[in-house]
């Protein structure tokens, strides 16, 4: 088991990073919060139905409560917030209670935003499950949707550690892979052309990942993430250029209705919305045509649904958080591993979105 340590102004705490490692999460409890009073664990149904039993066997000494939410992005609502809050009440959960966020990237928005505003604030526990959650695990950012914007209600809310077993990814269907391998790719783009050069060479397939290339790219995306959270707690700055992609993405994800695009899907589309505009406004030289061949032959569809309006989707991009006084600011590549923050005119995004 591999130890990380995730540096943020506020706080700094370790992420264990490893293949069945799950006997080991009473010790990192006992080491992180050993005053808990009681435990909370907030999951999903997919999740409880493959691994509730195993969990439950390691923490019983803990006697812990659940709360289970269906699976989907349409679960990280108010409503399933509000159903959470009052199973912690009717429990007496208190100010040195711990909820364990065990699930993938919904899973821990909604148990941090519980977690960050039970008793204006408690101690959680991520334990994801899935590749995506390699990044929204790390650095705090918890939250819900809205039907007018993903991710608009809700906190930053640093986690007591992150518990990161890759043995939960046996089970992951290909189009969860493809969600979380988005993000990969992201990480790359904004990081390092070798990082970027060495996905293209050793990611054929995802279906058959090769376990040492599974723990590189995680270890190295941890890093990623890690590096710009340390320098920017809050996104006043730099943390911004992880939303690389995510302006048109989450566009795509509230038009086309929550869960039915998933968000790492979406935020390939918009990636490669982001660097046709890099080109067109920052002179990027790169090679969109190659990185498409590659996404496809990955699964993946490259293209903005033609179901969508682009005129809606420019809307939804306006009020997307990372915008003000009604611009598009978007993340832009000038190379890759150099983003930068650019506000985008009306007209040349409802161009490019026309080509």
């Amino acid at each position: 088991m591999e130890t990380i340590q995730i540096q943020t102004a506020s706080k700094t705490y370790p992420l264990f990073l490893g293949h069945q490692i799950l006997d080991k999460l009473p010790e990192v409890i006992g080491s992180v919060k050993p005053d808990a009073s009681k435990v909370f664990i907030i999951t999903d149904e997919e999740v409880d139905r493959l691994y509730g039993d195993a969990l439950a066997s390691v923490l019983r000494d803990l006697s812990p409560v659940k709360y289970v939410i269906p699976s989907g992005e349409h679960a990280k609502s108010f409503d399933y917030f509000y159903q959470c809050q009052t199973f912690a009440l009717e429990h007496q959960l208190d100010r040195r209670s711990l909820i364990l966020a065990f699930g993938g990237g919904v899973v821990g928005d909604l148990a941090g935003f519980v977690a960050a505003t039970y008793m204006r604030g408690i101690s959680f526990i991520q334990i994801p499950t899935t590749l995506l959650a390699h990044d929204s695990a790390v650095g705090g950012k918890v939250a819900i949707n809205h039907a007018l914007g993903k991710n608009m209600i809700g906190a930053f809310h640093q986690p007591e550690a992150v518990f990161y077993d890759v043995q939960f990814f046996e089970s992951l269907p290909e189009r969860e892979w493809r969600s979380g391998f988005g993000e990969v790719v992201k990480h790359a783009l904004i990081s390092d052309e070798s990082f970027y050069r060495w996905l293209q060479d050793n990611i054929t397939s995802l279906q058959h990942v090769q376990n040492q290339h599974l723990m590189h790219m995680i270890e190295k995306g941890i890093h990623v993430k890690a590096g710009i959270v340390r320098a920017d707690e809050r996104e006043s700055g730099v943390r911004a250029f992880l939303n690389l992609g995510h302006t048109l993405g989450h566009a795509i994800e509230s038009e086309s209705g929550y869960g039915v695009v998933s968000h790492g899907e979406a935020v390939i589309i918009g990636m490669i919305f982001a660097l046709e505009v890099s080109i067109e406004l920052e002179g990027l030289r790169f090679d969109v045509e190659e990185l498409k061949k590659w996404l496809t032959s990955l699964g993946y569809s490259v293209d903005v649904p033609k179901s969508l309006d682009h005129k809606r989707l420019l809307q939804k991009m306006q009020g997307d958080k990372k915008s003000t006084e009604s611009n598009v600011n978007m993340v832009l590549l000038q190379a890759i591993g150099e983003p930068v923050m650019r506000r985008v005119d009306d007209e040349t995004i409802l161009s490019l979105l026309a080509k």
